[in-house]
């Protein structure tokens, strides 16, 4: 139904379906901040969402009834994750209750008088949210915030902020069942970080270039006065460079960037990392907390976007060095005689290669040992089944978990996790195939010695493998 927005008030009642997902979590904190009554739905109340509003004292109804819309809210939020069937949103739709997307409450609450900043790619849009939010705040700034992780500084992923920007992760994903146009066309960029460009998300996206169709919509709705930053370094990206109205910054490692990265060294200080840019024939540095080639570039992309909007931006790199970043991302859960234990989000090829080469480089002379889990809607089918095999050459040892929930993908679309332990196995690298998170702790529980470092690669909570592996080198220790 037509919505008039500006109808719904604090304290207005905003009910949100599928509340525990990351995003409309944060969008219900966001209500919250505002003075709007929140509620909401969702089919279990997992963490770490679930705990995040237990502690803002927002309700949760478990499942999905139309019973849990009484009484009646004033506006619904309907998350991506709801599906047309939905019995509560039918029941929106048919009895003409108000009801926005996830992205267009959004823009409609949080962006009317916000310059947006909004960070967008395949790759790093977390991290360099974060790494963007960290350099303003060192300005004295204090921008509102919505970003896909939650901000360890913050111990959350948003904040309504008082400074005139607002900082968004901006994602590529559909908004709804009723609106299947990507995310980020109703955050109203004003700047924008493009990191990159690569097929991803197969599971909605045909091909790649319906993925550049998308982002060339993106980079078409910043305003001439606005600005782009964006990393040359891709071919997609530069391919969309000219289609921009506004004013076009590049960055990456090739010699026609404009912020150009031409170095990377460990301090030797706290695992820090530094490197070193080229900007109008004018060298630069700057050290960060965060390892990786990778890393590098997301804080080169901050660094030309604070400079482009008139940032101090000796200032910005002091935030940049303080920066910790978002957890799930190389986050350290702990460590059991000399066993470390890591948790990342990776599970693009690229993301994979990436997120090793920086563990192999922070961690040299340690036995790294990669735990894989196969369960995004494109990692679980056999697009990138070759390229994976690649992308773990750099492990010392591969734990590759068998796809989860495999009835969800065709079985000749379906990704083969032993067949990329034996394509492993070929090129050198130890590597075996496991049915389940239960059995790789087990493997791991007998065969981990002191020194390995254990990076786990899941979009998910990995049937909480982190946790009870380090429980069980907790017992096996007698610590």
């Amino acid at each position: 139904m037509a919505l008039v927005i500006s109808k719904i008030l604090p304290p207005a009642n905003v009910y949100l379906m599928g509340i525990c997902g990351t995003g409309m979590a944060s969008l219900a904190g966001l209500l919250r901040q505002l003075g709007f009554n929140v509620r909401g739905s969702d089919t279990q109340a997992y963490p770490p969402m679930g705990e995040l509003l237990k502690r803002l004292q927002i309700p949760v109804s478990i499942g999905y009834k139309p019973e849990n819309l009484f009484p009646m809210p004033d506006l619904v939020v309907i998350g991506n994750v709801i599906r047309r069937d939905n019995p509560e949103a039918q029941y929106v739709i048919e009895n003409d209750i108000p009801y926005l997307s996830f992205p267009q409450a959004i823009s409609s609450f949080f962006l009317r008088d916000k310059m947006s900043l909004v960070v967008a790619g395949t790759h790093g849009k977390t991290t360099t949210s974060s790494l963007l939010l960290s350099a303003l705040e060192a300005t004295g700034l204090e921008p509102g915030f919505m970003i896909g992780g939650v901000v360890k500084k913050h111990g959350c992923g948003f904040r309504l902020g008082d400074a005139s920007y607002f900082i968004l992760e901006g994602d590529e994903y559909d908004t709804a069942f009723f609106d299947k146009q990507p995310k980020f066309m109703h955050y109203r960029p004003f700047g924008a970080i493009l990191t990159s460009i690569e097929f991803d998300h197969a599971d909605i996206y045909p091909d790649i270039d319906a993925i550049v169709k998308a982002f060339r919509r993106f980079v078409r709705l910043i305003p001439e006065d606005g600005v782009l930053v964006a990393c040359s370094d891709w071919a997609h990206v530069k391919g969309l460079l000219g289609e921009a109205r506004c004013r076009v910054i590049t960055y990456g490692m090739n010699e026609d960037a404009a912020w150009r990265l031409t170095g990377i060294r460990d301090s030797g200080k706290n695992g820090s990392m530094s490197f070193d840019f080229l900007y109008n024939g004018t060298m630069g540095s700057c050290e960060i907390l965060l390892p990786g080639r990778h890393n590098a570039l997301n804080s080169l992309a901050v660094i030309a976007l604070c400079d482009a909007i008139g940032v101090d931006c000796k200032i910005a790199k002091q935030g940049l060095g303080a920066a910790q970043g978002v957890k799930r991302r190389q986050e350290v859960r702990g460590e059991i005689d000399g066993v470390l234990v890591i948790d990342d989000f990776a599970h693009h090829p690229t993301a994979v290669r990436e997120t090793i080469a920086a563990l192999k480089a922070r961690y040299a002379g340690r036995r790294l040992i990669v735990v894989f889990e196969p369960r995004t809607n494109t990692s679980r089918r056999n697009i990138f089944q070759d390229d994976y095999a690649k992308s773990f050459a750099g492990a010392d040892w591969a734990l590759i978990r068998e796809v989860p929930d495999p009835e969800k993908v065709m079985p000749d679309e379906r990704f083969s996790s032993e067949r990329l332990a034996d394509d492993l196995c070929k090129q050198g690298v130890s590597a075996i195939c496991l049915p389940d998170a239960t059995a790789i702790i087990n493997i791991l529980a007998k065969d981990c010695r002191s020194g390995d470092v254990v990076a786990v690669f899941s979009n998910g909570a990995f049937e909480g493998i982190h946790d009870r592996l380090l429980e069980i080198l907790r017992l096996r220790n007698g610590v």
